[in-house]
């Protein structure tokens, strides 16, 4: 009869374990077409989209933690969120933890971006001394120096559709932004009014990282984001939002 009990009880203690959520983190200073925010809660978004996805194939529910940008590695480090998307081993130089990184996902370009009336061409290094309209916590390795020397200086906005709005009002003559979100943000304003791109400032390949723990999917996860990926489908939730223009598979 114990060993009857015992087997019930571990089939129930599995039941549980493998209906646990699997907790993504969420930086706050995500905007559209990554995450929408309403009242503190993802409710779309590529990364949205792709998250939700993912944890569906895996079988288990999706829970989104929302947390300011300098609070989502301690999140991870100390286990109450399970993996991070829409990041690069770069910007975490100084990782503690043990965590198990996807293939790279996605291509992110930081581009120096315009108003329209703006030359078509810039280098940065040639800029008189001005603010750059940037985003609260991000670091821009091309820009750093110039910052350094007080050549230019940071306007820092809490997201990055907020540095878009500025740049547009006419607070500052430049900023930085990702491909999406100026995709999305000149989708709303005439052709003569979109902002526009004057230079690359650099460009690198991101993915997901999860939390290497017996109690995480962990290979089931990096599967799935694989087929995922290879299958065109993380494309696709893209083309939705920012139209066709797909990226190199690996």
């Amino acid at each position: 009869m114990r060993l009857a009990w015992g087997a019930l009880l571990l089939l129930s203690l599995d039941g549980t374990a493998a209906d646990a959520p699997l907790r993504f983190v969420v930086p706050d200073s995500w905007a559209m077409p990554m995450v929408q925010l309403e009242r503190g809660r993802p409710t779309q978004g590529i990364l949205y989209d792709v998250m939700l996805s993912l944890a569906t194939q895996v079988g288990v529910p999706a829970q989104f933690h929302v947390l300011p940008r300098g609070r989502v590695q301690n999140a991870m480090e100390q286990g109450e969120v399970d993996i991070r998307c829409y990041a690069a081993q770069s910007w975490t130089p100084n990782q503690s933890g043990d965590y198990i990184w996807s293939i790279p996902l996605w291509t992110q370009p930081d581009l120096l971006v315009s108003r329209p009336d703006a030359i078509a061409s810039v280098t940065p290094t040639h800029l008189p001394h001005q603010s750059i309209g940037t985003v609260l916590g991000y670091s821009y390795p091309t820009l750093q120096p110039l910052f350094d020397a007080n050549r230019l200086y940071r306007d820092d906005a809490r997201n990055q559709e907020q540095v878009l709005e500025k740049l547009h009002a006419g607070r500052n003559r430049y900023a930085v932004s990702n491909q999406w979100t100026l995709d999305w943000f000149n989708q709303r304003l005439l052709p003569q009014q979109q902002l526009q791109s004057v230079a690359l400032l650099q460009e690198q390949r991101v993915g997901c990282y999860v939390r290497n723990d017996p109690k995480v999917p962990v290979q089931r996860i990096l599967r799935t984001l694989l087929r995922m990926k290879m299958s065109g489908e993380i494309d696709d939730i893209i083309a939705l939002y920012v139209g066709g223009k797909t990226e190199p598979r690996p």
